[in-house]
């Protein structure tokens, strides 16, 4: 299944010289709401930047097609 994870990132304002909160939306396929947010947390682990997963829900989609 796929699931949409809503996260919520510090990023800088380079120009402004000052740091603001911006929401991204991440598709993740797992086995379950609580697995598609351990895969998120475990995706940004290693990263400087702060985050919040603020929620994850199905989606509804059924299948991503790759060329």
């Amino acid at each position: 299944m796929y699931y949409t994870a809503k996260v919520k990132l510090l990023v800088s304002d380079a120009g402004a010289r000052k740091e603001k909160w911006a929401t991204e939306n991440y598709l993740v396929r797992a086995e379950s709401v609580t697995h598609a947010e351990q895969l998120v947390a475990e995706d940004f682990a290693g990263e400087t930047i702060d985050f919040e997963v603020k929620g994850v829900a199905q989606s509804q989609i059924v299948k991503v097609i790759n060329p």
